[in-house]
């Protein structure tokens, strides 16, 4: 089908529900032929800056060579299996993944999406604990599954029905926004936020899941001592911690894995976007003692294609792309040219307030004024459309939409970063009316 008649059909046959749609609507946008890399090329043989990596699934590169030789390999082996059974590459990957962990992280759990792997360690702390409270920060975003959907109170709107019973929103500990910044601010959301879990479960929760970066709700990194604070507070109650590493494990942010950098080992963990290096796969990773409490207590769950063997392949494939590559070091170079660049646009533009994140998730929040920190949402806006037409693809995200995300792949050069950079701001430019 030609262009004209690829948007007829989607208009006739797509349901158009994806992701913020308000913001540039799918249909509008354009339609996505090809990739290599950090590009990406439309039907009209455009090509743009991939610095969303797909949906941050595609962060070794569009079309890696090692995923794809490894994916035509596999899938003349064994495509699919049984979802009872093991299979190697499933074991294969098992193993890899908890060759990369620190103890007692040793076991994994294979799904689909990051919704899946969030919804499989609820079910599982709540078997583990024999409780069911669980509770999650005011800014996160989870997944759009029942049980995560309940959990993603930065998505959180009306209209599906009943939301899913004993979830709790913490306050974010949110440092550029905080009304009390000062030595140890953080530690107040944690303490109020517990004091009110504690009377929601008056038996103690079952667990509190975190992003230890916040992507969607704004790019905000929690802080070490909140983190470290949590983890005290909930081995205090017999309550589990659990990261959602969906978008900040697997060497994004110049670690392996965010909590390493962080210092704190949570009870669970999840991983997924990247981890098929493009296809879906996702893994719940969790000790030997709660994996053995939970499946005493009945635990069962999972999906057909939840251990596929051709993505479990391009998962092992993934881990050792990354590793062998060194690609957590990779992150945090290209993470620390891109904040240099940033920083001189700051201080010529007055809209950029606050620049944030690390490695390859990194995001800046508009302002109209740096005193007040009047959200900049309408130019958000208008820049983001800018960068679109000029060949730039990232996230406009946070609970005021107006925080960019940026997440250009592992193997991006620094002279697309400079071009990313110097895109962005001939579209600030021309938002803000300079010639």
């Amino acid at each position: 089908m030609n262009e004209k008649e690829l948007r007829e059909a989607a208009r006739k046959h797509i349901v158009p529900a994806g992701i913020l749609t308000d913001v540039v609507p799918a249909w509008e946008g354009p339609i996505f032929a090809k990739a290599k890399g950090s590009i990406v090329w439309d039907t009209a043989g455009k090509e743009y800056l991939d610095f969303n990596s797909g949906q941050m699934c595609s962060a070794l590169g569009h079309n890696n060579p090692r995923i794809t030789k490894t994916i035509r390999e596999q899938a003349d082996v064994l495509t699919h299996a049984s979802s009872v059974l093991y299979n190697v590459p499933q074991i294969e990957l098992a193993k890899r993944i908890a060759d990369t962990l620190d103890p007692p992280l040793t076991r994994s759990l294979f799904l689909q999406s990051g919704s899946d792997a969030n919804e499989a360690a609820v079910l599982l702390a709540r078997r583990a604990t024999k409780r069911n409270g669980v509770g999650a920060l005011s800014l996160a975003f989870h997944g759009f599954s029942d049980v995560t959907r309940a959990l993603s109170f930065f998505g959180a709107s009306p209209g599906y029905g009943p939301s899913q019973p004993d979830v709790h929103a913490l306050p974010t500990p949110y440092c550029y926004r905080c009304p009390h910044k000062g030595e140890s601010c953080c530690l107040a959301p944690l303490h109020y936020g517990l004091e009110a879990l504690d009377k929601d479960c008056p038996g103690g929760p079952a667990a509190v899941i975190v992003e230890p970066l916040i992507s969607a709700g704004g790019v905000i990194e929690l802080p070490k001592e909140y983190l470290s604070g949590l983890k005290t507070e909930l081995e205090k109650r017999g309550s589990l911690l659990i990261y959602d590493e969906a978008q900040t494990g697997l060497g994004k942010l110049g670690t392996m894995y965010a909590y390493q950098h962080v210092g704190v080992t949570p009870d669970m963990m999840t991983l997924s976007k990247h981890l098929g290096g493009g296809l879906a796969v996702s893994a719940l990773v969790t000790t030997d003692e709660i994996s053995k409490t939970a499946t005493e207590g009945g635990l069962m769950y999972g999906h057909s294609h939840g251990a596929d063997p051709i993505c479990c392949a391009a998962g092992t494939a993934s881990i050792d792309e990354i590793v062998e590559n060194d690609f957590p070091k990779r992150a945090a170079e290209l993470g620390e040219h891109w904040q240099g660049r940033m920083r001189s646009l700051q201080q010529k533009y007055e809209i950029i307030g606050d620049i944030r994140g690390r490695g390859i998730l990194q995001g800046i929040e508009l302002v109209r004024d740096r005193m007040t920190k009047e959200p900049a949402a309408k130019e958000a806006d208008s820049i983001f459309r800018h960068c679109l037409k000029d060949g730039l693809l990232f996230s406009l995200r946070g609970r005021l939409k107006n925080v960019f995300r940026f997440v250009p792949p592992f193997t991006t050069t620094i002279a697309e970063l400079d071009k990313a950079v110097d895109i962005m701001e001939g579209a600030t430019r021309k938002t803000l009316g300079l010639k």
